[in-house]
C-alpha cells in the first residue's frame, strides 16, 4: 500500500525512491509488526481476561500446568493483526506469491479460530473434531496446491532441491501439488503440537521465518541466485516483507509469551504461523530446507507419531507423555530449561539449514 503511494510520491521528490528497496521495506516491516505487537497486546490481553476466554488444561496433562488454567488464550489474534497490518502496509501487494502466503495464513487462522471459540466460548474440551479440522486444513493447502501449480510459468517453480547438492533438481511435475499440500498441512499441525510450553513455539518459528526470508531475498535477487546456485524465482524476493513481519509479530507476541506466559497464541496462531511458514517454503523451493530448521517442530510430530503407534501395536508408550516436551517434563526438567534448549537446537538447525546455500 505505501510502496504504491511512495512510488507515486516519487515523482514530486526523489527521496521517497528509498521505499523501493525491498531490504528497507523488510526492516519496517519488522518494527511496524513488533510495534503493533507491543501496542495492542496489553488490550487484547485484558478484553481476553474480562471475556473469561482461559486456557482450559487437560485432566491427563503434566501437574505442573495446572497453575496455567485461565491464561488468556486466542493470543494468536494478535500476531496474525501485526502481520496483515505490516504486510499490506510495506510488501508489494501486485505480488501473487504475498497474497498466496497471507491468504493461506489467514485462513489457517480461521480454522484455528473456530477450535479455540468452541473449546473455549463454548466450553466444549474436545473443540472442532479433528476429521472436521483435517477436512478444511486439506482444502486450503490443497487450493493453494493446484493454484500456484495452475498459475506456475517458469520450471524453477515446480522443482525439488536437494539440499547441499548444486545440480540435483527434481522436476516434481504434478507431483509438487502432492507435496505442496502436505508441507503447508503438515507444518502448520507441526508447530500447532509444538506449541506446549511458554514461548516454546513462538521463538523457533521466528528463527525458522527469519531464514526464509533470507532465502526469499536471495532466490528473487537474480545475482545471488546465480552466485549460490539456486533457481531464480522472479518476484519471490517480496515474500521477505511478509517473513519480516512474521519475525516481528512472533517477537511481539513473545513478549507476553515469555516464561511465565501472559498470554497464549491458541490454535489460531500455531495453524497459521505453521501454514505460513509451510507456504513460504514451497514459494521458494526450500521444502527439505526447512524439514531441517524446523527439526523441533519434526521431532515432536515424530514423538507423537512414535508414541500413538507403539501405544496401538505393543501396548507401550516410548515416551513418559508425548508431544516430547511434556516428556522431559516429567523427568524433572524445570520448563524453561526445555524451552531454552529447545531454542538452542533451533539456532543450530537454521545454521544448518543456511549453510546449504554455499555448502553445494
Amino acid at each position: 500500500m505505501l510502496l504504491m503511494l511512495s512510488d507515486y510520491l516519487s515523482q514530486f521528490h526523489s527521496g521517497f525512491n528509498m521505499f523501493q528497496y525491498l531490504t528497507l521495506r523488510a526492516i519496517l516491516g519488522v518494527i511496524t509488526a513488533l510495534g503493533i505487537a507491543l501496542i495492542v497486546g496489553p488490550t487484547m490481553i485484558r478484553h481476553l481476561n474480562f471475556k473469561q476466554i482461559g486456557q482450559v488444561i487437560r485432566d491427563d496433562g503434566p501437574e505442573s500446568h495446572l497453575s496455567k488454567a485461565g491464561t488468556p488464550t486466542m493470543g494468536g489474534a494478535l500476531i496474525l493483526v501485526a502481520i496483515t497490518v505490516s504486510t499490506l502496509l510495506w510488501a508489494d501487494l501486485s505480488n501473487r506469491y504475498v497474497w498466496v502466503a497471507l491468504t493461506v495464513t489467514l485462513a489457517f487462522g480461521v480454522i484455528g479460530f473456530i477450535d479455540d471459540y468452541i473449546k473455549l466460548v463454548r466450553q466444549d474440551p474436545k473443540g472442532l473434531l479433528s476429521r472436521y479440522k483435517y477436512f478444511w486444513q486439506s482444502v486450503v493447502g490443497g487450493s493453494a496446491a493446484v493454484f500456484l501449480y495452475m498459475t506456475a510459468t517458469l520450471p524453477a517453480e515446480t522443482i525439488l532441491i536437494i539440499p547441499f547438492f548444486k545440480d540435483v533438481l527434481i522436476p516434481l511435475g504434478a507431483g509438487y501439488m502432492l507435496l505442496t499440500y502436505f508441507v503447508i498441512v503438515g507444518t502448520s499441525n507441526a508447530v500447532n503440537l509444538t506449541d506446549g510450553l511458554d514461548g516454546l513455539a513462538i521463538m523457533p518459528t521466528v528463527m525458522v521465518a527469519a531464514a526464509l526470508g533470507l532465502f526469499s531475498y536471495l532466490t528473487g535477487h537474480y545475482s545471488f541466485a546465480n552466485y549460490l546456485s539456486i533457481p531464480f524465482i522472479p518476484n519471490a524476493g517480496e515474500l521477505t516483507v511478509f517473513c519480516a513481519a512474521m519475525v516481528g509479530a512472533g517477537l511481539g507476541f513473545l513478549w507476553f509469551n515469555t516464561y511465565p506466559a501472559q498470554v497464549f497464541m491458541g490454535d489460531i496462531g500455531a495453524l497459521a504461523l505453521g501454514a505460513a511458514l509451510g507456504t513460504v517454503a514451497v514459494l521458494v523451493r526450500q521444502e527439505l530446507v526447512l524439514l531441517i530448521m524446523g527439526g523441533v517442530f519434526v521431532i515432536e510430530t515424530l514423538s507423537v507419531i512414535l508414541q500413538v503407534s507403539s501405544y496401538k501395536l505393543r501396548g507401550k508408550r516410548v515416551f513418559l507423555m508425548a508431544p516430547i516436551h511434556h516428556h522431559y517434563e516429567l523427568k524433572g526438567w524445570p520448563e524453561p530449561r526445555i524451552i531454552v534448549r529447545f531454542w538452542i537446537i533451533t539456532v543450530f538447525l537454521v545454521l544448518v539449514g543456511l549453510a546449504s546455500l554455499k555448502i553445494r
